[in-house]
């Protein structure tokens, strides 16, 4: 992919902290859900935003992008000039690396950026702006595509505990809670992994909060079904949900320990 000209990268780095598999959740949901996009655009371009100081989650996304879209290429980029030059000696077909921020320093507009644990360092006034230089790099929407798709949001150190927003050129769309079940005491432990744009919300009076209780109420009614395991006890706590909540998933990807509800049902008040 060419890169655009060179202009001063937005944003500032990272801690650079990162593990192999940490972004597998993450990875599998974006295949799953928006593959099909990816398959119906002749030379799909997707980004890993902020990989780090080790590029295993640029090699790992282009791994798992291919098994459902083979003509998928991507780009790591990175703020730190070091880490890219760290990452250069793993390019090979279909992986790239380059220094820039949240321009996207590219000139095809990618149909997927992943911006994961990226914004935990800024403030939440900061959220909204940062959102919508992604998303104005975005590919469009067109008669057959809803344009590209950014996922920004949160996970823990080993990949057991998600939260992330997906959104497209016209702005937020969802949002997805994603764990490994035998992990998990209750639903609201996931409160920690929150993005920035609502970590700060999970408070009495707003809608996140909101969520996370009735989600362990849902979670304690459901006790009955954790002599099956884990995961059916999280199906019939989410099946619960959807009573109250605009839960916009099926139980394909509940048992994947996910749920996904619409990003307006959780949005923070003001």
């Amino acid at each position: 992919m060419k890169a655009r000209a060179a202009t001063r990268p937005i944003g500032t780095a990272t801690r650079g902290t990162t593990n192999p598999n940490r972004l597998r959740r993450m990875d599998r949901w974006i295949a799953a859900t928006h593959g099909a996009d990816l398959r119906r655009t002749p030379t799909p371009v997707a980004v890993d935003l902020g990989y780090g100081a080790a590029p295993w989650t640029a090699v790992e996304l282009l791994t798992r992008l291919r098994t459902v879209a083979p003509r998928t290429h991507v780009v790591g980029i990175e703020i730190d000039p070091a880490r890219v030059a760290a990452a250069k000696p793993y390019e090979r077909d279909g992986l790239t690396f380059r220094h820039g921020g949240f321009e996207i320093p590219l000139t095809q507009r990618p149909s997927l950026i992943r911006a994961a644990n990226v914004l935990r360092q800024y403030d939440e006034a900061q959220v909204a702006e940062v959102w919508a230089h992604l998303c104005g790099r975005l590919a469009p929407a067109t008669e057959d595509s809803r344009g590209g798709l950014l996922v920004e949001g949160t996970c823990d150190e080993i990949g057991r505990r998600h939260v992330w927003v997906a959104l497209g050129p016209e702005g937020p769309r969802t949002v997805t809670f994603a764990a490994r079940l035998g992990s998990l005491e209750r639903p609201s432990d996931l409160a920690e992994r929150l993005p920035k744009a609502l970590i700060h919300r999970n408070v009495p009076g707003e809608p996140v909060h909101a969520f996370l209780r009735d989600f362990d109420r849902a979670w304690a009614a459901a006790a009955p079904y954790a002599s099956y395991g884990a995961r059916q006890r999280w199906i019939r706590a989410v099946r619960d949900l959807t009573a109250d909540w605009p839960v916009t998933d099926g139980p394909v990807r509940w048992r994947q320990g996910e749920v996904t509800v619409s990003w307006g049902a959780l949005a923070p008040r003001g």
